[in-house]
């Protein structure tokens, strides 16, 4: 299943549709990814009408009767910050089918696949600072609070806003107090920030003992390989507004090997750092966020 970012935009109901990916992905696994994560047995209690029939011990209705549902005590209760960079940058190429309308969907899904865990999920949505913080919770109501937020931020479309990755990521790591998954989504385009920047305060959450998950959001056709008509186009700078004139054909090859470097460098560093870094093309399948997540998640256990 794949995700039509146009689909995001227009539908009414952003937590409807992270809950029909999310159900539409276990499906396709065959095998739940839930089952496992809890499994030290607690205790029956009395099945109510209109729940789930999932955890419903048969064995004892055969015996009694009467249905039971098996009770679990929690082996690990993940604490788990979204963070979302909303710069202007991150509303390309088009509006209504950029990287924010595809990390917008893909962390609405973890935030939903966290709450049924009763997993307590945040999230901090941020550009050159941070525009929304929430509290780190797994009630439905706190959920509730995410999902509208989300909804919202799919009818912006911020021109000129420019991003601090670096910033805001230190601040996280001084703030969240207990072990925690921070899973950034962001294409990691900053003007005033080096990598090194970026970098040291992917440390600065490692050394505090936090995982982290990195999720690269990239229009890779034409932001990693500058896949435009042998034409002259103008491109402007949607952070900055700076303009320039020219054939991509004229500058493709040294670009492109440019690119690579830099991708390849966060690679790297990532890997150094044990830091999971995930290249999301907006083009590709979104499952291959959901399946990254479920990965780290079992490592954690």
């Amino acid at each position: 299943m794949t995700i039509d970012l146009e689909s995001i935009r227009q539908t009414a109901n952003l937590e409807l549709l992270a809950r029909q990916l999310v159900e539409g992905f276990i499906t396709g696994l065959h095998k739940s990814p839930y089952h496992g994560f809890s499994v030290e047995f607690a205790e029956h209690r009395l099945f109510n009408a209109g729940e789930s029939t999932r955890h419903i011990d048969w064995k004892v209705y055969a015996r009694t009767n009467r249905l039971y549902t098996k009770r679990y005590e929690e082996e690990t209760n993940l604490r788990c910050q979204l963070l979302i960079d909303n710069s202007s940058s991150m509303y390309y190429p088009q509006e209504g089918k950029g990287k924010i309308s595809f990390s917008i969907l893909c962390a609405a899904s973890l935030a939903y696949l966290l709450q049924r865990q009763r997993d307590a999920v945040g999230l901090t949505v941020f550009s050159d600072k941070v525009e929304f913080a929430s509290e780190v919770k797994s009630t439905p109501t706190h959920l509730q609070k995410l999902f509208s937020h989300m909804q919202q931020m799919l009818r912006q479309n911020p021109s000129g806003q420019q991003t601090k990755v670096a910033e805001v990521i230190h601040r996280i790591a001084e703030k969240i107090h207990k072990r925690s998954l921070v899973i950034l989504f962001s294409d990691m385009f900053s003007q005033e920030e080096a990598i090194d920047d970026i970098f040291s305060a992917l440390q600065h959450l490692r050394h505090n003992k936090h995982e982290a998950l990195v999720f690269h959001v990239t229009h890779q056709p034409t932001e990693l390989n500058l896949a435009f008509e042998d034409r002259p186009y103008r491109f402007i700078d949607v952070e900055s507004r700076q303009e320039i004139k020219l054939n991509p054909a004229q500058i493709r090859e040294q670009y492109q090997k440019n690119m690579q470097q830099y991708y390849q460098e966060l690679k790297l560093r990532c890997m150094q750092l044990k830091i999971d870094f995930v290249e999301a093309n907006i083009e590709q399948d979104y499952q291959k966020v959901l399946s990254t997540y479920l990965s780290k998640r079992g490592k954690m256990r």
